[in-house]
């Protein structure tokens, strides 16, 4: 995979994961997998969506659909990420969260933690990540480059993602160790971090005429 160099200078647009990026998330996988009956080397989503039988992914999607409710009513944000936010909204950078998460249960974790982010992408309206596909719809939705928006996550799929759109990407590793950080275009250990780093760049969008 490509990584694609950030100039953070272009950046017009940060774009955000949501579970251990934005706020707290606690979901076991494990459990989830066991529920379902999804074998470790595949992965969640995918298994779902390719059962064979109608009830059996109604249920399915009924067991993931609780277990996230429940995670958003428990979540609390994320070091930095208000003070980040601010820092969006007051220099008026385009924003969004893109989640593999189902829209009712980000939109609660959203909301229950006044995250102040009204474009929310879920597994709802395209394809999940690592597929490019809803960042790429939000750079033709912004009239922006793929070099203009930065996407930050906590994971792999996010620079998958970030990179199958030919897109900049920043993980957040909250001081764990991984084995995909060289994929990432920066790596920060919080997003207060990140932070420090637009502020030392001055990033801002230009108003419009």
């Amino acid at each position: 995979m490509e990584v694609v160099a950030l100039n953070i200078h272009q950046i017009k647009a940060i774009v955000f994961d949501l579970d251990n990026t934005l706020v707290s998330s606690n979901l076991d996988f494990n459990w989830l997998r066991a529920q379902i009956g999804c074998p470790k080397e595949i992965d969640l989503l995918t298994f779902i969506e390719q059962l064979n039988c109608s009830q059996s992914a109604a249920a399915a999607n009924q067991i993931v659909l609780k277990h996230e409710l429940d995670d958003a009513n428990h979540s609390t944000p994320m070091q930095g990420c208000h003070d980040l936010l601010g820092f969006i909204e007051k220099h008026s950078l385009h924003t969004a969260i893109i989640t593999r998460n189902c829209f009712e249960a980000s939109l609660r974790k959203a909301e229950h933690n006044n995250l102040n982010i009204s474009r929310i992408i879920s597994r709802e309206h395209f394809p999940p990540k690592p597929a490019p596909d809803s960042l790429l719809s939000l750079a033709d939705e912004w009239g922006l480059d793929s070099h203009q928006i930065l996407y930050v996550g906590d994971y792999v799929y996010d620079l998958q993602a970030a990179s199958n759109a030919n897109m900049p990407s920043c993980l957040v590793t909250h001081g764990k160790a991984n084995t995909f950080s060289h994929q990432a275009s920066v790596t920060v250990t919080e997003l207060d971090e990140l932070l420090s780093l637009l502020l030392d760049h001055q990033v801002s969008r230009p108003p419009l005429d």
